[in-house]
């Protein structure tokens, strides 16, 4: 089915007949509204989280699910368009839309950073929660005192409330889901197993591995779309991966160029905030409604949070070792291709597994679903670069930004290029899963 036939609702005409004519319309004025604004609190709020806290990449993406699924159902309680998430009841249709989407953005948000654990160190905690509390009341002071702004707070209140219910089980534990459990992770010193690094005697460790054991919000499980592996290191194909990036992907590699330096470093860290970046903007740049922007970020931030933590149970179920391992110690693995260079180090680190790719599932999750929105590959949007402010890359599809980041993370030292494929192949699984089973139009079969 056609994905604008699935989400007819979503596109204003004109933009129909723009896509239908692959020419991008001149910006629109922009309908401001909170969905946007909470988008963007709630990203800049989780991004300040400590790592350990949350404030790593997986775990921002499980935490801006939470804000952006209640967000969803708080709107569409008020205006049912499509399937609610979670909550099922309805509210007065003259409810303000806005009370609800900052009522339940605040509420969620204000609960994850008081629910993170006291055993874990959050020095910005009572700071983060002085901000949130600062904005709250800037929304709500924008909006006329009245019924419509009671019911709307009740319906944002109602959606937070199930979000965090869902999350949290009977017995209200911050942990119920899988957050903040163990870490899967079992040293192995064998070949092709992940080593952590070691920084003046201490092993960095991934601040967040319990995100591979979260209860996801979507898909049926954590492994639900398992990934096919990483190659075997007595492989062609191994040895194919390992040759390239071994060449690319050095700290002072004298093949890769400095223009593919500079997009290694343009595209590292967290994915979520620049995807959500460009999604508010495509939001403002079309003018889309308030009620249809709730869905977008619901379905892409929903998506991708499932993919992560497929992602993750993927990394520590596979738990195959980085670049750097393997090549210092291709003289263990049992190829007559691979030749080892025990000075090797990469450009880029990561504190967790190769296999696959967290950045890619995340890319391919999120880049699939504006595809899915939109209607089309072919829409013309600027990424801006977390590392280099003010720098923004410009593509004319959102495939185009998806390749040239396999290539980043392999000229990044990061990864092989098999778990850069196969990652962006489970993010898009995951959308294409969350498309066939939720957020259908009221009244489709």
């Amino acid at each position: 089915m056609n994905p604008l036939t699935r989400f007819r609702k979503i596109l204003v005409l004109p933009l129909v007949i723009a896509l239908a004519l692959v020419v991008l319309a001149s910006p629109v004025t922009v309908q401001a509204h909170e969905v946007t604004n909470w988008n963007q609190i709630a990203m800049n709020t989780l991004f300040a989280f400590p790592p350990p806290a949350g404030g790593a990449p997986n775990a921002i993406q499980v935490n801006v699910a939470m804000t952006q699924g209640a967000v969803y159902d708080a709107v569409n309680a008020i205006e049912p368009r499509h399937q609610p998430y979670l909550l099922t009841t309805h509210f007065d249709p003259n409810a303000s839309k806005d009370a609800a989407v900052a009522t339940a953005a605040y509420t969620v948000l204000s609960n994850i950073v008081q629910t993170v654990p006291l055993s874990i160190t959050f020095p910005n905690r009572a700071s983060l929660q002085t901000s949130l509390n600062i904005a709250y009341a800037a929304s709500l002071s924008l909006i006329p005192d009245g019924e419509a702004k009671t019911l709307g707070i009740a319906a944002g209140n109602a959606a937070a409330d199930v979000m965090v219910a869902a999350r949290h089980g009977e017995n209200f534990c911050p942990c119920a889901d899988g957050r903040f459990g163990p870490s899967p992770w079992v040293p192995n010193p064998a070949p092709g197993h992940w080593q952590p690094l070691v920084v003046n005697g201490t092993p960095v460790l991934d601040p967040t591995a319990w995100v591979a054991n979260v209860q996801p919000f979507l898909i049926q499980s954590p492994s639900q779309f398992r990934t096919d592996g990483p190659n075997a290191l007595n492989s062609n194909a191994y040895a194919e991966d390992f040759n390239e990036v071994k060449v690319l992907g050095s700290l002072n590699s004298t093949t890769r160029t400095p223009e593919q330096t500079h997009i290694a470093r343009f595209w590292a860290g967290a994915g979520n905030v620049l995807w959500n970046t460009v999604a508010r903007n495509l939001v403002d740049q079309y003018a889309t409604d308030i009620g249809d922007s709730a869905l977008l970020f619901a379905m892409m931030n929903l998506s991708a949070a499932d993919s992560a933590i497929n992602c993750w149970n993927d990394k520590y179920y596979w738990d195959f070792w980085r670049p750097w391992h393997a090549i210092q110690r291709a003289d263990k693995d049992g190829n007559p291709e691979t030749e080892a260079d025990p000075s090797w180090t990469s450009l880029l680190t990561a504190p967790y597994p190769e296999h696959p790719s967290g950045h890619l599932a995340g890319d391919g999750a999120h880049l699939e679903v504006l595809k899915i929105f939109f209607g089309t590959n072919q829409i013309r949007f600027g990424v801006t670069s977390l590392n280099f402010p003010g720098e923004t890359r410009y593509f004319d599809r959102f495939s185009d930004a998806l390749n040239e980041i396999v290539d980043a993370r392999i000229f990044s030292g990061l990864h092989f290029r098999t778990a850069d494929v196969q990652a962006r192949i489970l993010g898009r699984r995951v959308a294409h899963y969350m498309a066939k089973h939720y957020f259908k139009p009221i009244g489709s079969p």
